[in-house]
């Protein structure tokens, strides 16, 4: 998409002369910000925005519960197995020309969804947004890494979180709009004008910067054995609640997934360009970022999960409300991404992502002790500070993890990260999502007969339980008044002590992260684009 006069070859040698700084439009390191910023987004949105068309969706088109399911699983599937590969993509063909397809695959897969009149149809589109948005994703990184000098990385990486942040938090409020106002198709289609001033911001602005020796050849076998074990320990992950984690189907594709990593370790030592050169893990901030950001996704992903149905069927809001409920969340996030990037610069990543960790923690700690009587000002409080805390860890790991990676494999970095945060957020659910099965299964049958509620058989006792995991009082069409009132009041305070649990879990993986973060320092190799390049090159330039 690019001729070779707009590629600018980074030199392997930081000492070698560097390229004469950008002009104009083309290769301005804040407007190439603000262009990767508006596909990213994209991606981030349709996370979470998804989740409140659902309901509608299956009434529309008559799907089941798993049907709906898939929805969701398929797009984070599709994510999670191919982010490494994608990254792979942009190293070797360029990080804009990846970015530009991917926009494009992206906005075209969520227009096709708008016109499917099937759930089949539905499911196989958002798999493709999936395939389209692990290409867009890693290679923003890449271009924000090539582009920005080592003293403004931090900040840019610290906008690109935010937007991130800002956009996953943000779904659920934008999502209920469109689909209270408009339509379910609505959050599909909005995703056309988005995706076509990010082309137009990407063909004007971008501009590709690629290694010297950067790879030549693909590793197809490390590709297949990669994908392969990525894709059977996110399928055990998504389908152990319904199998069971002590099912053999569950244990069989973790077994499988270990035994396709062991063999890609294996060939990626053999092979001469290798998908992931193992090297990089001999790289100790590197690994301990990796690590990082699942624990961080384990505890962030995992505890929200549970708040949305507390907000929704627990206090009684719509979504909207819920989704205005979490914006001390997003607001935090917003406002803390770019000062941590700042504070990074000036003084390491290892102290901000040690206390944002702690604060996370903390956090998740003060929502365990939520009851159904919480008010909006205490929840608030946690809620802030939970994105308070996540700031500095979605800034510093990300620029520990691609800061710590030579240039030529930005893009199999930026899909690490990503990957990372994939995998932690399935884990995350499905952990957290069994603690509170166990909990709920363990307390519901005591508590109902405390409340001195009728007995129920032990098929009715087990289809109560899946209705209060998420919150929801199994009450009975014809039911009194003061029938529901106890059965309500019994499966909310249910509910409450799961999440609670639940809650307390994520914040001791948030303290376990504490340590893992004081492993982490500047990346060796965050040297970004040329140094001492001034940012105020260009016409209309930005200055911070």
């Amino acid at each position: 998409m690019t001729s070779q006069t707009a590629v600018e070859k980074a030199p392997r040698d930081p000492q070698d002369p560097m390229p004469a700084p950008a002009k104009g439009l083309r290769g301005h390191p804040w407007l190439t910000l603000f262009a990767v910023a508006i596909g990213v987004m994209m991606v981030a949105l349709d996370g979470t925005i998804v989740a409140i068309a659902n309901p509608v969706i299956a009434k529309d088109l008559g799907a089941t519960f798993a049907d709906v399911q898939w929805i969701t699983n398929g797009y984070f599937l599709a994510l999670a197995v191919t982010l490494i590969t994608a990254g792979k993509l942009g190293d070797r063909f360029g990080h804009r020309q990846t970015f530009l397809i991917g926009v494009v695959g992206f906005a075209a897969a969520s227009g096709a969804i708008g016109l499917s009149d099937s759930i089949a149809l539905v499911v196989t589109f958002r798999v493709l947004q999936g395939l389209f948005g692990a290409l867009l994703m890693p290679a923003a990184l890449g271009l924000l890494r090539a582009t920005f000098p080592a003293e403004k990385l931090n900040m840019a990486i610290g906008i690109w979180g935010m937007v991130i942040g800002a956009s996953t938090a943000g779904g659920p409020i934008l999502g209920g709009l469109l689909v209270e106002h408009v339509s379910w198709q609505s959050v599909f289609f909005i995703n056309l004008p988005v995706g076509v001033i990010a082309l137009v911001l990407g063909v004007l602005i971008l501009k590709d910067h690629r290694a010297e020796n950067a790879p030549k050849s693909f590793d197809v076998l490390g590709i297949l054995l990669l994908s392969a074990a990525m894709f059977c320990l996110v399928w055990a992950l998504i389908k152990a609640p319904a199998w069971g984690w002590g099912a053999g189907s569950t244990w069989g594709f973790v077994a499988a997934s270990l035994v396709c990593f062991g063999l890609f370790a294996l060939w990626e030592t053999k092979v001469d360009e290798p998908l992931v050169p193992l090297q990089l893990f001999r790289s100790v901030p590197l690994s301990a970022g990796t690590v990082l950001m699942v624990l961080m996704a384990i505890a962030f992903m995992g505890g929200l999960f549970f708040v949305t149905f507390y907000l929704q069927n627990v206090h009684g809001q719509s979504p909207v409300e819920a989704g205005k409920h979490l914006l001390p969340l997003t607001g935090m996030m917003i406002v803390g991404s770019p000062l941590a990037g700042a504070l990074i610069t000036k003084a390491g990543p290892r102290i901000p992502l040690a206390g944002g960790m702690l604060l996370t923690a903390v956090a998740m700690y003060g929502m365990s002790t939520l009851t159904a009587d919480t008010g909006s000002l205490t929840m608030s409080v946690w809620f802030a500070l939970l994105g308070l805390g996540l700031a500095p860890v979605m800034v510093g790991a990300t620029e520990v993890i691609v800061g710590n990676a030579p240039m030529e494999l930005s893009g199999v970095a930026g899909g690490l990260q990503q990957a990372a945060m994939q995998i932690g957020g399935s884990l995350g659910t499905a952990v957290l999502g069994a603690v509170m099965a166990s909990k709920v299964d363990n307390d519901l049958a005591g508590n109902w007969a405390d409340a001195g509620l009728p007995q129920l058989t032990p098929e009715q006792m087990d289809q109560a339980a899946e209705a209060v995991q998420v919150g929801v009082p199994p009450v009975a069409p014809g039911t009194p008044p003061a029938l529901v009132e106890k059965i309500t009041s019994v499966a909310h305070d249910t509910f409450i002590s799961g999440m609670g649990l639940a809650c307390l879990v994520a914040a001791g993986v948030a303290a376990v992260a504490v340590l893992v973060a004081l492993l982490t320092k500047r990346g060796a190799n965050a040297d970004g684009g040329p140094p001492g390049r001034s940012l105020g090159d260009g016409a209309g330039a930005a200055h911070i």
